[in-house]
């Protein structure tokens, strides 16, 4: 951004105020108006006059620095330096005051602090509102420095002579000087202050005021209070990171019913692109038992690419659809995981959900490939493993039996006992499945 470098030569400039990235200054065409303010000055303080010649090149300089002539504005300020024996104290300050502002307009930031120090060296040969303005703009500086101790050193001695109450907008850079150097408990205070001065005059904060009020209480560790900041962020300026961000809040204070509900408008209002907030929302929709919404969601952010296919996403997808009773559905997300992933465990859930579906030959197939990854996966958690063994048995044993094949039934069941934890009814199975073979041979003899 262009800085303008037009200022008043002495009366205006206690209007002066530094923002964070630029400087208020006074157009040129009031600097006429500065010089009458002269007297008013001097009225409470013994401060030299400025003489007119002074006057006259230092406003030049000023219109060269706005005409975009900046090197012959400086050139016209060494003009005037190479006589500062002949100026008085008040005519010097002023000098430097133009190298200041003019420092800054060529975003030499170091000069410009160095300048405006020389402003300031001598409090008690300028008048009061040029030592106001002066530190004020050296607090703002040294903030953009990152110097933040020496920007809350101006900020003190700038309180002092300061008479008048802070302006909300004081309050705020106290409050990021605060923040920045780690006083969060002081930051909040000024921000709450400034917050304060503004809704008593039914105006909102701005947005910065509360971007940093909210950073305030997630350093002090009161995430109820980070997301009522947040909650007047979605009202008042109503960005989708602002709901996104309320979302997440509310899932870190417990209110699991919020979050989804915000987490669903979000989406509703086309905020929900990023592959993690699908995912969340996929995984909110989950757990408020919404799987065929899950899957839906899921399905559609990974035809769209939004969404990569990968194993932990496709495993989601898989769960949804189960969880849904889309069984169809589920089988071919699983028996596309099953293709990338080194794991059994969804050759596992293929075998069980063909098995739910009566689909005996693919389930006995499924476990079969699950028993042969658990046992050539030597990093598997054997715990793990071994209990998806034992399921795995227990499926072919009765995927066989209902294709009346009743020796690898048994087979199945037998390997099935060996497994603790579903020893009891690998044997139950065996038991019923004996019987059930002998009255299928009782059968058959009949028939013959």
């Amino acid at each position: 951004m262009k800085k303008s470098t037009a200022i008043l030569l002495l009366g205006a400039l206690g209007a002066f105020v530094i923002a964070p990235s630029s400087l208020n200054v006074a157009q040129a065409s009031e600097a006429k108006e500065a010089k009458k303010e002269h007297k008013s000055y001097r009225a409470s303080k013994k401060v030299p006059a400025m003489r007119n010649r002074v006057y006259a090149q230092l406003a030049r300089a000023q219109k060269l620095a706005d005409d975009g002539d900046k090197i012959e504005g400086f050139e016209v300020l060494e003009q005037v330096h190479d006589r500062i024996d002949s100026l008085n104290s008040y005519e010097k300050a002023m000098l430097f005051n133009f190298y200041g502002f003019m420092y800054y307009g060529n975003d030499d930031i170091a000069m410009a602090i160095d300048s405006f120090k020389k402003v300031v060296a001598d409090h008690g040969v300028i008048p009061d509102s040029l030592v106001i303005s002066t530190l004020y703009s050296l607090a703002q500086l040294s903030m953009q420095e990152q110097d933040y101790p020496q920007a809350l050193e101006y900020l003190s001695q700038w309180q002092k002579v300061n008479a008048k109450d802070l302006t909300a907008n004081q309050q705020i850079l106290f409050a990021q000087v605060h923040y920045q150097s780690k006083q969060y408990q002081q930051s909040l205070d000024y921000i709450n202050q400034a917050i304060a001065m503004v809704e008593q005059e039914n105006k909102l904060p701005k947005e910065n005021w509360l971007i940093l009020q909210r950073a305030a209480y997630y350093e002090l560790k009161q995430p109820e209070q980070v997301t009522k900041v947040i909650e007047q962020l979605v009202r008042y300026y109503d960005k989708p990171e602002y709901w996104l961000q309320l979302s997440g809040m509310y899932g870190e204070i417990g209110q699991e019913d919020k979050q989804m509900a915000v987490m669903e408008a979000a989406y509703q209002a086309g905020y929900v692109t990023k592959s993690a907030d699908v995912l969340t929302l996929a995984q909110l929709y989950l757990f408020h038992n919404a799987p065929y919404k899950s899957a839906k969601l899921l399905a559609g952010a990974i035809e769209e690419g939004t969404v990569v296919a990968d194993e932990k996403n496709l495993d989601v997808l898989a769960r949804a659809y189960l969880a849904a009773k889309e069984d169809k559905q589920a089988i071919k997300v699983l028996t596309k995981v099953s293709g990338i992933a080194s794991s059994g465990k969804y050759d596992a859930l293929l075998a069980q959900t063909y098995l739910n579906n009566e689909q005996w030959q693919q389930a006995i197939t499924a476990a079969q490939n699950a028993i042969t990854r658990f046992e050539q996966n030597s990093a598997e958690d054997k715990a793990a493993a071994n209990s998806y063994l034992g399921n795995m048995y227990l499926a072919q044993g009765m995927a066989n039996f209902n294709l009346k094949r009743f020796d690898k039934s048994l087979t199945a069941f037998a390997k099935a006992s060996k497994q603790p934890k579903v020893q009891k009814t690998a044997q139950q199975w065996a038991k019923y499945v004996e019987r059930e073979r002998e009255s299928h041979k009782v059968q058959l003899a009949m028939l013959n």
